[in-house]
């Protein structure tokens, strides 16, 4: 399977009160922590929302400042436009993302049950998604999945999501 892997990276941190993505994890970036995870498990990388050194962007859409779903429709069609079957995405605050995630994901569409921006993503979900955000005000991941039919994963786990400074271990 071509597996586009997609990090979610546009939004505004307002909790966090900086710059999330660029915070320092272990003496590294947030999202150089999560690259480094997804990338081995993918054909391509990119950030959607913003840009990042070494990665290309993918744009949110149908347009940026929508949340988590903005990303996810701009890696999705970035994924269709070069031929992907699907997407692997995170967010980039979060740390615990097992080396085997999309073989624990599978076929997709799928999401982690604790943590839905953290899922894969048929292509085929592109124009779904689309259509979800030009029908509906309703930003919820967790909703959107459901409205697909994805399958909830547990991971044994938890993942860890870095919302505030004091999330940070």
């Amino acid at each position: 399977m071509k597996l586009l892997g997609a990090i979610l990276a546009g939004g505004q941190s307002r909790r966090f009160g900086s710059d999330k993505a660029e915070a320092l994890y272990e003496g590294r970036a947030l999202l150089d922590h999560v690259a480094d995870v997804v990338r081995p498990q993918v054909t391509e990388l990119v950030v959607a929302g913003r840009e990042w050194p070494g990665l290309s962007k993918a744009a949110d859409l149908p347009e940026a400042g929508i949340g988590p779903l903005g990303g996810l429709a701009g890696a999705l069609d970035h994924a269709w436009r070069h031929d992907f079957d699907a997407v692997l995405s995170s967010g980039c605050d979060v740390i615990g993302i097992p080396a085997d995630l999309a073989e624990r994901l599978d076929a997709g569409p799928a999401i982690v049950a604790d943590m839905p921006i953290v899922g894969l993503w048929p292509v085929s979900m592109r124009e779904v998604l689309l259509d979800w955000l030009s029908d509906s005000a309703n930003r919820s991941v967790y909703k959107f999945a459901d409205h697909i039919g994805a399958r909830r994963v547990e991971l044994g786990t938890p993942l860890r999501n870095i919302n505030r400074l004091d999330d940070l271990p």
